[in-house]
């Protein structure tokens, strides 16, 4: 279990990471939907020389690696709620890094979240 736990918060580190470095590298291009085919052309160009894009993919890349791993040898109702400890790590970083607001409420919902991932692991140990 403790091997799980290990390389799953590897796994959600690298995806927050690149989930984080995806959206900034996004939100420093513009708004997609308010570009017309010659400007969304020229934005995946860009994109696909943007170093926070790139890196953010690796790290996605990563993460998917990692998961699979995981589940070669545990079972999927322990192993996918451990997922959900992204949230702690995207709203902290996405707070932090992004200078979004979070909310008390969405504070107390990740909070939540967290403590049934805690159940759920500790169920998966019995």
């Amino acid at each position: 279990m403790l091997k799980t736990v290990i390389i799953m918060l590897m796994a959600v580190s690298a995806g927050t990471i690149g989930d984080i470095l995806l959206a900034k590298g996004m939100k420093e291009m513009g708004d997609l939907s308010a570009m017309n085919l010659r400007g969304i052309l020229n934005a995946a160009g860009q994109a696909l020389t943007s170093p926070k894009l790139i890196f953010g993919t690796m790290m996605l890349a990563i993460f998917f690696f990692l998961w699979l791993a995981v589940l070669s040898w545990e079972d999927l109702s322990v192993a996918l709620p451990m997922q959900a400890l992204n949230y702690v790590l995207v709203a902290f970083l996405s707070q932090w890094f992004l200078g979004e607001t979070v909310s008390p409420l969405r504070w107390t919902g990740t909070i939540l979240v967290c403590v049934g991932v805690m159940l759920i692991t500790k169920s998966g140990t019995q």
